[in-house]
C-alpha cells in the first residue's frame, strides 16, 4: 500500500498479547485514516452500551494517509472511543510531532484493548512493541512522565501520555502527547487511565511511501506557496498572535462566552486576547509537523505567584478558564492552563465546571462550605487552585472533575451546565451564530465546533461570508461543513491550512486540493466526489453508533439559556437560537427520518447498510 502503512498494531491488556494486523485495503479506501479508521474499528469490537470505563471499551489511535507526510499541516492523529463523561462517542484530534513519529513507526493505528492489572507503558521502536512496567511513573506529571521515559527509551522518541487527572479518572482527563499537546475532549484520558496505560511512546524515523511522488511534491508545491504568497507581506495572525487572537472575532460578534454564557461580550476581553498574550508572555511561536502556521505558543510567566512556563494558552482556554470564568488575570489563567498540561485536563471542560460552579455560588446554590473558599466571578486564583484539586479529586475538586453536566444536576439546577450531548460548548455562543447552534446539537460527540465549525463562514468569511444571525440558510452549510471536516480529520490534516487552501472556494466546498494531495499519496485514484462521500460515511457511522448508544433525537438539543433566553447585551442582543426550525430540514437533507436516524436508502447509499448486515 503506498500512503497507508498496511498495519494495525493490537494491544490487548488483559492479556499483555501484542499483534499485529493487515489494514484492509477497502476499508482504507473507504474510511480515509484517522477518525474513519476509529468509527470503523468502534462499531465493529466495541458495544455501545459498554462501560466507557470497563475492560470492554477501546480505544483507537489512528493516523491518516497524509499524517507524517509533507503535506501542508500533515501532523494530526485522532483518538476514538465511547466517552466516560458523555456516554456517547468520541473522536478527540491532536497535532504535534507524535502523530507522526506512529505513522513513521509503520503503524496506521494502534487498537488498545482490555485492562492492564498493573500500570504499564507501550513502547513501539519502529516495528517492535512491547509493554513495559509503568509503577515508577504512576502519579507522575505530563511533563515528568515524558522526560523519564525519553531518557528510558530514546532520545528522540514522542510521547502521548495521561496525568494524574486520567490516572484518578477524571471525567474530562486529557492525552497530551508532545508535553502540551491534548487530544482533550471528553475524558479519553480516563479510558486510559482506566486501563492501567501511562503512555505510549513511540520512534519512528521510517519515510511514508507515496504512490507518485512527483503528482505528490507537486500538489504540495502549489499548495505552500499559494500560502507563501498570500501571507509573504502579511503574517498571518495565527503565527503572529496564535489562536488567542481570536477574542477580537468573539468580542466583536457578540458570541464571547462570558460567565458561563450569561453573556456574549466580556469587559476585560483586551487583557486576555492574543495580542496582550504576544506581549506580556510569548517566547516563540512553535509548529506542528511538517505546518507552515505555526500557531502553538511557547509562553513564559516570568515573576509573581504564577511564574511558570509551558505552551498556550489556546483561544478555547483563554474562553474556559478567561472570560467564562468572568476572570481578567491573563497570568492566572495561563498558569490554570499550564496546570492543565501537566496534569492532563481538557482546559474546555475545566473551565466550564468552574463557570457552572461560580454561577452556582452566584445564585445561592452554592455554599461556600461546600467549596472550601468563596467563588466569585472573576477569581484567578480559586481558578489555578480548583484546577489542581479536580485533577487530584480533592474535596470539592473531586465533583467538579465529574463535569459540569453532573456538578448542575447535583444542584437542582441542570440548566445551568452548557452542554450540547453532556460535552461542554467551545468558545463561540451559537445565539449569536446560528450555524454553531446547529453544529453543537448535531455533532457526534457533543458541543465541539471541529467537528464542523461554522465559525469559519459566519464570523470569519472563510471561503465566504455568511450572516450569522440568520438560520433559514444554515442546514445545508452545516451539513457540507461537517462532512468535510471528516475528510480532514480522516487525512490527517489540521483544519487552519485545509479550510482555506484545500477546499474549491465556494460555500459548498469541494476537497479538491485535498484529493489532490491524497491521490499523490495512496494512488487511489479518488474524486472530490467520492472523498465527500467518504466524509459523509464517517459521520452517519458516528451517528450510528450514538443511536445503539441510546441517543435521541431529544439529544440533539442545546441549553434553555440558548434557545429561550435572548441575549442580554451587545451585537447579538435579543436573539436565540433557532434550533428547532433548523433541525427539520438538516434531517431531510442528511437523508435521516424526522427522529435523526439514517434512512435505509442513505445507509445502502454509502454501503454501511451492506456492513451493518455483514
Amino acid at each position: 500500500m503506498h500512503g497507508w502503512c498496511g498495519k494495525i498494531l493490537r494491544v490487548n491488556l488483559s492479556r499483555g498479547k501484542i499483534s499485529n494486523e493487515a489494514l484492509d485495503p477497502q476499508v482504507a479506501r473507504d474510511y480515509i485514516g484517522a477518525r474513519g479508521f476509529g468509527i470503523y474499528y468502534l462499531r465493529r469490537e466495541v458495544d455501545p452500551a459498554c462501560d466507557p470505563l470497563g475492560p470492554e471499551n477501546k480505544i483507537v489511535m489512528a493516523a491518516g494517509p497524509l499524517t507524517g507526510t509533507a503535506a501542508p499541516t500533515g501532523a494530526r492523529y485522532v483518538v476514538t472511543t465511547k466517552s466516560p463523561l458523555t456516554g456517547a462517542i468520541t473522536c478527540s484530534n491532536s497535532g504535534g510531532n507524535f502523530p507522526a513519529a506512529l505513522k513513521k513507526s509503520g503503524h496506521d493505528a494502534i487498537i488498545i484493548e482490555g485492562r492492564s492489572a498493573e500500570p504499564v507503558y507501550l513502547w513501539i521502536d519502529g516495528d517492535r512493541a512491547e509493554l513495559r512496567p509503568a509503577g515508577h511513573l504512576w502519579g507522575k506529571t505530563t511533563h515528568e512522565t515524558d522526560d523519564a521515559l525519553r531518557g528510558e527509551t530514546h532520545a528522540k522518541a514522542k510521547t502521548a501520555v495521561i496525568g494524574p487527572a486520567g490516572e484518578k479518572l477524571v471525567l474530562f482527563a486529557a492525552i497530551m502527547n508532545d508535553r502540551d499537546r491534548a487530544a482533550g475532549r471528553a475524558g479519553v484520558g480516563a479510558v486510559m487511565g482506566s486501563k492501567n496505560l501511562k503512555a505510549i511512546v513511540v520512534r519512528g524515523e521510517s519515510e511514508v511511501c507515496l504512490a507518485d511522488p512527483a503528482a505528490f511534491k507537486a500538489a504540495n508545491t502549489k499548495y505552500r506557496e499559494a500560502f507563501k504568497a498570500k501571507t509573504r507581506d502579511n503574517p498571518p495572525p495565527l503565527r503572529v498572535h496564535g489562536t488567542a487572537i481570536t477574542v477580537v472575532g468573539t468580542q466583536s460578534h457578540g458570541v464571547f462566552p462570558t460567565r458561563n454564557f450569561q453573556q456574549g461580550t466580556f469587559e476585560g476581553w483586551e487583557s486576555i486576547y492574543g495580542e496582550t498574550l504576544t506581549r506580556k508572555y510569548l517566547v516563540r511561536a512553535k509548529p506542528c509537523f511538517s505546518c507552515p502556521i505555526a500557531c502553538g505558543r511557547v509562553t513564559r510567566i516570568p515573576d509573581g505567584p504564577y511564574q511558570g512556563e509551558g505552551e498556550g494558552p489556546e483561544y478555547e482556554t483563554v474562553y474556559a478558564l478567561g472570560s467564562d470564568c468572568g476572570v481578567d488575570d491573563l497570568a492566572a489563567l495561563t498558569k490554570a492552563n499550564y496546570e492543565c498540561n501537566e496534569l492532563g485536563l481538557d482546559t474546555i471542560s475545566m473551565g466550564s465546571a468552574i463557570a457552572c460552579a461560580m454561577e452556582l455560588y452566584e445564585k445561592g446554590e452554592l455554599k461556600e462550605s461546600e467549596i472550601g473558599m468563596p467563588l466569585p466571578w472573576g477569581d484567578g486564583a480559586a481558578l489555578v487552585k480548583l484546577t489542581r484539586m479536580t485533577a487530584q479529586r480533592e474535596a470539592f475538586g473531586n465533583i467538579l472533575a465529574e463535569g459540569s453536566r453532573r456538578l448542575a444536576a447535583r444542584y437542582g439546577r441542570p440548566e445551568l451546565a452548557m452542554v450540547a450531548k453532556g460535552l461542554d460548548f467551545a468558545g463561540y455562543d451559537p445565539r449569536g451564530e446560528q450555524g454553531m447552534g446547529l453544529a453543537y446539537a448535531t455533532s457526534p460527540i457533543g458541543g465541539s465546533h471541529m467537528r464542523g465549525d461554522p465559525a469559519y463562514f459566519e464570523l470569519l468569511g472563510v471561503p465566504v461570508p455568511a450572516d450569522p444571525h440568520t438560520w433559514e440558510d444554515k442546514p445545508p452549510l452545516v451539513a457540507k461543513w461537517q462532512d468535510l471536516f471528516s475528510v480532514i480529520d480522516a487525512a490527517g490534516l489540521c483544519v487552519f491550512f485545509s479550510v482555506r487552501y484545500l477546499v474549491e472556494q465556494n460555500l459548498m466546498v469541494k476537497p479538491v486540493g485535498i484529493t489532490e494531495l491524497l491521490n499523490g499519496a495512496t494512488g487511489a485514484g479518488y474524486s472530490p466526489e467520492e472523498v465527500e462521500r467518504a466524509g459523509e460515511r464517517i459521520f452517519n457511522a458516528e451517528r450510528l453508533f450514538l443511536l445503539a448508544a441510546g441517543f435521541t433525537r431529544q439529544d440533539d438539543s442545546l441549553p434553555p439559556r440558548i434557545t429561550r433566553e435572548p441575549m442580554p447585551a451587545g451585537p447579538a442582543k435579543g436573539r436565540v437560537c433557532r434550533l428547532e426550525e433548523m433541525l427539520v430540514p438538516y434531517y431531510k437533507l442528511r437523508g435521516w427520518t424526522s427522529e435523526g436516524v439514517p434512512s435505509q436508502a442513505k445507509l445502502k447509499e454509502l454501503g454501511l447498510l451492506k456492513e451493518a448486515q455483514g
